[in-house]
């Protein structure tokens, strides 16, 4: 079994409204120095594979088919196998 931990971002060439929102506020707080806020999204869960191979498969076409939107956003992912 595995430990998939997926970081989900929009793509650069994207504007990200949420980033730019929350990049605001840090100005309103006077946080001044603030600059390119993008947000994201992190997901872990548990594949439940017999080999590294199977597992790495399994968690690309769960991102591509249901946790990232193809057209905007990227996404990497880690496994760390679980004893």
């Amino acid at each position: 079994m595995y430990k998939a931990k997926v970081l989900i971002k929009r793509r650069a060439s994207i504007l990200d409204p949420q980033g730019k929102a929350v990049e605001i506020g840090a100005k309103n707080l006077g946080l001044k120095n603030i600059k390119n806020t993008r947000i994201g999204k992190y997901i872990e869960f548990d594949v439940n594979t017999e080999n590294k191979s199977m597992a790495e498969e399994e968690v690309n076409n769960y991102c591509k088919k249901l946790l990232a939107n193809p057209i905007m956003e990227d996404f990497e992912f880690t496994l760390d196998e679980i004893k």
